[in-house]
């Protein structure tokens, strides 16, 4: 969910509603509206051009379309024959496509070498992602195809040739997978939103070929193309019967102009005519006329229209975006007003009456808690400082954010209280007295504002007053980000450096490892990865530092005979993270699911299906943020946990905290990491000692370009341990770590507590 700047009570152009206690009679948290006419130019124009149908041309229209309702269930019976062998069943991957549901629209634009650089690019960077696919055929491909863009080179420059590849490409490639297909040129200015209410509104299962109606040269028959300027719509029952026409009408038809030309072969071969209207809806346009400006347009015709046309050059079209981004932004506000309207009046036929509305009129009543655990916080803030901070401090500075967003409040509060009260009065402010504010998640963000504000009549007086006003940021609507598909069934490729200092902790990790991955047959492989120093290196033959684990994975190799546990000497003084996954990287295909762990990792199930559904092929990689228990010698001082407290900690999470100065903990893919490197090869060449002060978190957040993923994984705990943090690492990284043992060895209570205790004790 994200805030929004999408309601507004006052002036929709502002991102906050307002609510005020101003004393007397002036509170606005209940406004009290009346349905009645209203002498708005702006919504009379929008309402006659209406996009959708009323409830009696709904019902016309219903009952006029039911002859030509062409759909009819059909039941298919299942007989199993006994005598064929069983056949697995292979469904498909998305629900869709077995019911066969498609895609509403796909848009095609006409360009060329020379304006798709310039025009091409403006209709992509005004309108081409509010579409679910846009596509740009063009003759020949320019030497520099624009980023961002789908770009379809043809071979040929000829207009006719162009159409006649692109409607064949269409259909080839797409024919299956969507219902409608608009074809336009780069110089046409098209309203998406519009455009897909459009054929939202129209029945897919019919021919149709709609745009704006068109002479042929001569004008002597009634049969009419559509405009190539303006656009025209073309659905896939029409394109799968034009499709076995097109070799014929290219070489039959003789036309300079390929809308004429496609229109021509429509009539010829279908039958069919250009229409404007169908199923009472309208296909609205508008001709922009030679130097005209676009804020100054304000007829119905313009408000209305789907397509404008021509468009001479790009600053024009980012112009005309921003004219009908006004409109349709007026609109919406406009549409809002009448919703609460509707509420407000509608609200004396409800059980509560009046007293129901809730504040603003629309917006979701605030949370009610049920317990005093689900209560939300209110964080008080003072125009310098905020007292909620992330560390758990009392009292921090208040800066970026945080600071733009209450400075953005306090200016919009003024400016609202001005809005409501001038004349008679105007309002400037002194001082925010007291700040508070509450994220809702059933509304938005909360804020309750204690002004000093100094007010002026007309006659110049003034005076210093304090008053409380209430503001809401509502939220808008939830956006679903679209995800690559992704399987738990990947193999997991674990890899475990160990070094010398950490041998201790490997029996509990291989403990872990075979109960919950080799006895439950998970889909995993480990490999460990020791790390030698170059004394221990030189001393190998004699007396081998890493021996005891060696023994113990051929302890476990021997339990499970079909598993085999590789590893990987290495020698050096710095293990930096970044040359250890060099070497691994080598030795694996590029489509390996990396989980590079540490000796004090607990692998398991739950965290393993995380690591497979979060780290997704060049899109995203994950770091989890793992539970870190605290020092027991901190917590628990000379007394043993209890029974209970050790059979709570099984089940939940307790006297830990999530620690969020560690990266040792990845899931990624090979070739996503390979990648990474190869961008910061140019880089290790003017300084190689880079390697030593990166560590691979780094290297994705500053070379990779994918989503970099950092969120706690509460199935990731680790027991309490001092880490031994090397100096020879960067600086950033040492300092991590230290400060990774000190908020490892309790929370504030309990070192407020040892510490008490330690004064007891010296003090007696």
């Amino acid at each position: 969910m994200r805030l929004s700047s999408f309601l507004a009570v006052f002036r929709p152009a502002l991102p906050l509603i307002l609510g005020l206690s101003l004393g007397c009679s002036l509170s606005l948290l209940m406004v009290s509206w009346t349905q009645g006419d209203t002498d708005d130019s702006c919504r009379d124009e929008l309402g006659n051009g209406r996009l959708f149908l009323g409830r009696a041309d709904a019902q016309r229209d219903s009952r006029d379309g039911a002859a030509d309702e062409d759909f009819q269930p059909r039941i298919v019976p299942y007989h199993k024959d006994p005598n064929k062998p069983h056949k697995k069943v292979l469904r498909t991957r998305y629900i869709h496509t077995e019911l066969g549901i498609r895609e509403r629209l796909l848009v095609g634009v006409l360009t060329s070498r020379a304006t798709l650089n310039t025009l091409a690019v403006a209709v992509n960077r005004t309108v081409a992602h509010h579409f679910h696919r846009t596509f740009f055929f063009t003759g020949l491909r320019s030497p520099k195809v624009p980023h961002g863009m789908t770009v379809v080179a043809h071979g040929d420059d000829r207009p006719v040739w162009l159409m006649y590849e692109t409607v064949r490409h269409l259909h080839q490639h797409y024919g299956s997978d969507y219902d409608w297909f608009f074809l336009a040129q780069d110089d046409t200015y098209m309203q998406a939103d519009r455009l897909s209410e459009l054929v939202g509104h129209l029945s897919a299962g019919q021919d149709l070929y709609m745009g704006r109606a068109e002479e042929f040269i001569g004008g002597e028959e009634k049969a009419r193309y559509c405009h190539g300027g303006y656009g025209y719509l073309l659905s896939r029952s029409l394109l799968g019967r034009l499709q076995p026409h097109l070799d014929t009408c290219r070489n039959d038809i003789l036309s300079v102009r390929p809308d004429e030309w496609l229109g021509r072969c429509i009539i010829d071969y279908l039958g069919l005519s250009c229409v404007e209207v169908h199923q009472e809806m309208t296909y609205r346009y508008f001709e922009l006329g030679k130097n005209a400006d676009p804020e100054r347009e304000d007829s119905a015709q313009f408000k209305n229209a789907f397509t404008v046309h021509p468009i001479s050059e790009p600053n024009l079209m980012y112009r005309l975006h921003k004219r009908f981004s006004q409109i349709e932004l007026e609109w919406t506000y406009l549409q809002i007003q009448q919703l609460q309207m509707q509420i407000n009046n509608l609200s004396d036929l409800t059980p509560e009456g009046k007293a129901g509305v809730t504040w603003p009129i629309g917006i979701n009543p605030p949370f009610k808690p049920r317990t005093r655990f689900e209560v939300i916080n209110w964080e008080y803030f003072t125009e310098e400082h905020i007292y909620s901070c992330v560390d758990s401090s009392p009292k921090c500075e208040m800066k970026g954010a945080d600071r733009a967003d209450v400075n953005a409040v306090l200016e919009i509060a003024v400016e609202r209280l001005n809005e409501r009260y001038q004349p008679q009065l105007r309002f400037r402010k002194r001082r925010l007295l007291n700040g508070y504010r509450r994220f809702d998640p059933t509304r938005g963000m909360e804020y309750m504002l204690d002004l000093a504000l100094e007010a002026y009549t007309q006659k110049g007086h003034s005076q210093v007053i304090a008053k409380r006003v209430n503001l809401l940021r509502p939220l808008s609507a939830v956006e679903i980000i679209p995800m690559p598909y992704v399987t738990e069934a990947t193999r997991v490729q674990v890899i475990l450096p160990v070094t010398a200092q950490d041998q201790d902790f490997v029996g509990n990790f291989l403990d872990m490892y075979v109960m919950n991955t080799l006895d439950t047959h998970d889909n995993v492989l480990l490999t460990f990865l020791f790390i030698y120093d170059p004394f221990d290196a030189q001393r190998v033959s004699q007396t081998d530092v890493f021996a005891g684990i060696k023994a113990m994975i051929g302890e476990v190799e021997k339990r499970y005979g079909d598993v085999k546990i590789p590893w990987i000497s290495v020698k050096t003084e710095v293990p930096s993270q970044v040359k250890l996954m060099d070497i691994i990287s080598k030795k694996h295909p590029v489509d390996t699911l990396f989980f590079l762990a540490s000796v004090w990792t607990e692998v398991n199930a739950d965290f393993l299906n995380r690591c497979r559904m979060n780290a997704i092929s060049n899109w995203q990689v994950f770091f989890p943020i793992h539970f870190q228990e605290y020092s027991p010698a901190v917590v628990y001082r000379d007394q043993q946990p209890s029974a209970a407290s050790s059979s709570f900690a099984s089940e939940s999470l307790r006297d830990g905290h999530f620690d969020r100065h560690v990266f040792d903990e990845a899931c990624f893919y090979n070739a996503d990491y390979m990648t990474a490197r190869t961008k910061m090869a140019a880089d290790i060449l003017d300084n190689e000692e880079l390697l030593e002060s990166m560590d691979v978190y780094d290297i994705f957040v500053r070379y990779s370009g994918l989503h970099v993923f950092r969120a706690v994984e509460p199935a990731l705990i680790q027991k309490y341990v001092r880490r031994t943090c090397n100096p020879r690492f960067s600086e950033d990284i040492y300092h991590r770590c230290v400060l990774s043992n000190l908020e490892g060895l309790g929370s504030r209570s309990h070192l407020a507590m040892a510490l008490f205790e330690q004064e007891q004790a010296n003090s007696t």
